[in-house]
């Protein structure tokens, strides 16, 4: 029986977030799910490769999107307060609040011009959205932002 190579199986570049958290919860997955020919230790060293061998020019990316994904996550995980209106707002501030950290992540190392634009929309827009919902949970609006219009402003 020939051995599979895990890079094959998981194409490196598909995990665009590219983590070691991911790339240990995929190990955690993989492992109770293996394709045939694949070993344990080949799969588990194929994981951990694609996550060590990344470009450097990506590790301070990669660090900040996934401080802000893990950050949201976080604060999305409410309890139910029984009222939906409430629920929704108190779970979409932190996910608009981590889509912001995102585009900032891609204004400070992103040279894509298109994509730095829409980050820039996504800052503003998101900010807004965020102190709609604010004003509707009758909270205080969150604290004023430089624009995003320039790269060192973040």
């Amino acid at each position: 029986m020939q051995t599979k190579s895990p890079r094959s199986l998981l194409r490196p570049g598909a995990l665009t977030l590219g983590t070691a958290a991911i790339a240990c919860a995929a190990a955690a997955f993989a492992t109770a799910r293996m394709p045939a020919g694949v070993t344990h230790e080949s799969l588990i060293a194929g994981l951990m490769d694609i996550c060590t061998t990344r470009d450097p020019g990506q590790s301070g990316f990669a660090a900040e999107n996934d401080a802000a994904m893990t950050k949201m996550m976080t604060a999305m995980n409410i309890k139910p307060s029984g009222d939906v209106d409430r629920d929704f707002a108190e779970m979409m501030i932190p996910h608009h609040q981590g889509a912001i950290e995102m585009a900032q992540a891609e204004l400070r190392h992103g040279t894509n011009e298109q994509l730095r634009r829409i980050a820039q929309e996504i800052i503003v827009e998101q900010q807004q959205e965020i102190a709609a919902m604010r004003l509707a949970l009758g909270q205080p609006l969150p604290p004023l932002q430089p624009s995003p219009t320039q790269a060192g402003s973040f």
